[in-house]
């Protein structure tokens, strides 16, 4: 029996006792071989006897209605099977908590290339050539808005505020009030979106790439209307995700439509271009900040108002204020958020939505606020972090900004201020930057069943690896817990039909989906130290031998037959008492061609407090990847639509200008504090994902600033920006 653990007051750490030392070891991925070496099976990859192969149509008009399909347009094709023509995939289902896939309800049409029909061909080829040629008539509506700066249709959110505004500001000594510009972007995950649709008798065995296959069960049922019982769905490796997968798309929807209509399996693979015209963008914002502060550098008032786009009807909205509400205190809050509707590509979640955005604007400001006051950015930073939330009046949990600073200005050399522009080497123009970091944590409903035997242990959950290493996590924590050298420890991923977990994203599913684990393998201690003879606080478990109370035992001799339990985990208390975050600093040295404009990162560190370091090694990886991200976030990434049609235009990788490892420094070091959070779960552990993302980019705005002098508050900051900024500030 299953029962349900609620985190309703402070956990003890267990993990801090154990005996076998592999939690937060550097463990390699244990299904790593399997990837390297072309073995691991993606979505794509499973081609059961039978199968057909889908190609989708999309729409050539932003605006309008689907008059007619001409399906004798492309009869004589050859290998051409079957035009599967449903509003059902085109529709969004009822989402849950991934409430993140388009709606285009019947044969309306919202935006250029929005799936529309599906092509059904025996081969790639034939189904590819049949959806370019198909004949499609439309109803087309002249009054497309697609550019959100201009569009009539906007709503306002309800402000979040605090305070007597008027009063804060008229008390400032020095006050910043700038606009800066963030521009769509998209997830561009390795693997592209990919689904195999297969009925056995009246069940649906889908193979998809998808990040939350317990909220993805109950949306592609949903869809087709029929009982989740009778869904499948298996996605035991996923070549990334970053929150394009959150959702059911039309790809996996619309392949098992045509599947149960055909009778036989049906594979639809979208192409990188259909990717960027189809699958949720990050979208574009304009932010305005507002600080106010008095001569010693305390804030008085923090206002931060953005304006973002969607479609109409999308209830998904960018938010871009997150860290902004609870990262410095002040006597006066005011935030607010407008949202445009435009016919473009929906929006939705792409890596840190919120953060990823809003702290480079944010942080940005920070720094300009720490000009103007003529103080260090990193003790201003530390003089404004509040005791409690204050918006909600929280209590923090574990918060390690203030370590995470000072720590970073240690081993980055930080010099304190320095005048922008005071170094040079040659035509390059030498600078630092400094930004805080920031995500809030999570915790999900998730479960998880653990096996353990005479043989080993066999973890088994739903929950998906995305690239972020759940596979050794989970393998360690099952280890950790039970006494076992992780090679005993095998992990079953990735199928619905195992316990629902978290799935992943929001940087929860490790903390979330691990706790269920974690509790699991606790309750078959529990019976250990039974059957041991001893309390289970004096159990002992390290190289398949137990010990306690003076009794010693291998695991084997303990076990008749199998133990298996299965745990459940969802927030309790302890989320209304306390406010768990993420916290870092970011610190960045760039290069800036004085002829040019060319910016070179030369060195980068990031100092993160998250809680319980479940593996370094993946830890690491996920927050130099966030870095990264935040490297393109500042100088790079730019998805452009055409101001006519609102049809994307930078619609690939040799348009969509991503980082190169050129562009990374060698010199890109993380340190993790050692910290725990006792009110989050029960390991103390926080998400890390998402936070190396949360701030980095404004790090490098900074620098730049502080090495030529001058701000680019529309991003990115490419060359022709800085080239004319710099030509501006000689004039």
């Amino acid at each position: 029996m299953t029962r349900t653990f609620r985190m309703d007051e402070a956990q003890p750490r267990l993990l801090d006792d154990t005996a076998q030392g592999v939690i937060g070891t550097p463990m390699d991925r244990p299904e790593g071989p399997l990837k390297v070496t072309g073995k691991a099976a993606y979505a794509a990859d499973n081609l059961p006897e039978g199968l057909a192969h889908g190609a989708l149509v999309r729409a050539t008009i932003t605006r309008g209605r689907i008059a007619g399909i001409d399906e004798d347009s492309i009869a004589d094709l050859p290998g051409v099977i079957a035009v599967i023509r449903d509003d059902r995939f085109v529709r969004n289902p009822a989402q849950g908590m991934a409430d993140e896939a388009p709606v285009q309800p019947g044969d309306r049409i919202d935006y250029h290339g929005q799936p529309i029909a599906l092509v059904v061909g025996e081969s790639y080829e034939a189904a590819r050539d049949g959806a370019l040629r198909l004949k499609v008539r439309y109803d087309e509506d002249a009054g497309a808005e697609v550019d959100p700066a201009t569009a009539s249709e906007t709503e306002d959110g309800d402000p979040t505020e605090s305070g007597d505004w008027d009063k804060a500001v008229a008390g400032a000594t020095v006050s910043v009030d700038v606009t800066y510009t963030t521009p769509a972007q998209v997830s561009a995950a390795m693997e592209p979106h990919a689904a195999v649709a297969e009925w056995k008798a009246d069940r649906l065995v889908l193979r998809g790439s998808q990040q939350m296959l317990r909220f993805n069960r109950n949306e592609i049922a949903d869809s087709l209307g029929i009982d989740p019982e009778d869904v499948q769905i298996l996605s035991p490796y996923i070549g990334g995700g970053f929150g394009s997968k959150l959702g059911i798309g039309s790809e996996a929807v619309s392949a098992a439509i045509a599947a149960r209509e055909l009778g036989r399996p049906v594979r639809v693979v979208m192409t990188r271009q259909t990717v960027f015209d189809a699958v949720l963008r990050r979208t574009e914002t304009e932010q305005r900040v507002r600080f106010a502060a008095d001569g010693e550098g305390r804030l008085l008032a923090i206002g931060h108002d953005d304006r973002i786009s969607n479609l109409r009807d999308e209830e998904f909205a960018e938010p871009v204020s997150s860290a902004s509400q609870f990262l410095y205190g002040a006597d006066a809050l005011l935030f607010r958020q407008t949202v445009a509707r435009v016919h473009r590509t929906p929006a939705g979640s792409v890596r840190a939505p919120g953060e990823a955005v809003g702290m480079i604007a944010f942080e940005s400001a920070m720094d300009e606020l720490a000009e103007a006051l003529e103080m260090c950015p990193v003790q201003l930073r530390l003089k404004n972090i509040p005791e409690k939330h204050p918006v909600t009046g929280q209590d923090f949990s574990a918060r390690a900004l203030a370590e995470c600073l000072k720590t970073g200005a240690d081993r980055f050399g930080w010099p304190g201020r320095t005048v922008p522009g005071s170094r040079r080497e040659g035509d390059w123009m030498i600078g630092l930057g400094v930004a805080s970091a920031a995500r809030p944590n999570m915790l999900v409903k998730a479960a998880a069943r653990v096996r353990l035997s005479a043989e080993g242990a066999v973890v088994e959950t739903d929950m998906t690896d995305i690239g972020t290493g759940t596979y050794a996590i989970f393998a360690q924590i099952a280890a950790e817990m039970l006494g076992l050298p992780t090679g005993k420890v095998s992990v079953r991923l990735g199928d619905t039909d195992l316990p629902g977990a978290s799935g992943s994203g929001g940087s929860f599913g490790a903390s979330s989906s691990g706790s269920a684990v974690f509790l699991a393998a606790r309750k078959i201690r529990e019976t250990l130290a039974g059957k041991l003879g001893c309390s289970p606080e004096d159990l002992t478990l390290r190289d398949g031998i137990a010990r306690g109370a003076n009794h010693e035992a291998a695991l084997s001799d303990l076990l008749d037959g199998e133990l298996v339990e299965e745990a459940e985990i969802e927030e309790g208390k302890t989320a209304e008492s306390h406010f768990s975050s993420g916290f870092g600093a970011h610190f960045a040295e760039v290069a800036v061609n004085a002829w040019t404009g060319e910016v070179r990162v030369r060195r980068m560190l990031g100092v993160f407090g998250i809680g319980r370091v479940l593996n370094e090694k993946t830890a690491r990886s996920q927050a130099v990847g966030g870095m990264v991200w935040g490297v393109g976030s500042a100088l790079h990434e730019d998805l452009v639509h055409d101001p006519r049609t609102g049809h994307v235009v930078t619609r690939d990788l040799a348009n969509y200008h991503v980082a190169a490892h050129a562009d990374i420094p060698a010199d890109m070091q993380v340190e993790f504090l050692e910290e725990r959070d006792d009110q989050a779960n029960p390991m103390q552990s926080k998400g890390v994902g998402e936070l190396g993302i949360s701030g980095s980019g404004a790090a490098i705005l900074n620098a730049i600033h502080n090495a030529c002098g001058v701000r680019i508050r529309d991003l990115p900051a490419t060359p022709d920006k800085l080239v004319a900024a710099l030509e501006a500030a000689t004039e």
